[in-house]
């Protein structure tokens, strides 16, 4: 199953971490440095609910983020998952 948000749109992208070596000069060390920087992977907080469209008399399955449950709230059902194709 793909890990795509079906309100958003919102899909897993690539980041970096910063690599540091060495110990603190806290910790009797040299002091830490940066060597380099390693790839990772951020994945959005999707997760599965039904929703309940009140002018449908329905619930609906999602798989969204969090962040698009937020609009759902905030805008009402219907509207939000009319707009994203998944009701008509």
């Amino acid at each position: 199953m793909s890990r795509v948000c079906s309100i958003r749109g919102s899909r897993p992208r690539m980041g970096r971490r910063i690599h540091r070596s060495g110990l603190a000069k806290k910790k009797g060390g040299i002091g830490r440095h940066v060597t380099k920087t390693v790839k990772r992977s951020v994945s959005p907080n999707l997760k599965k609910k039904r929703v309940w469209v009140p002018e449908l008399g329905r619930y609906i399955k999602v798989k969204a983020s969090c962040k698009a449950f937020k609009t759902i709230n905030k805008n009402g059902a219907y509207p939000t998952l009319r707009k994203a194709g998944l009701v008509k």
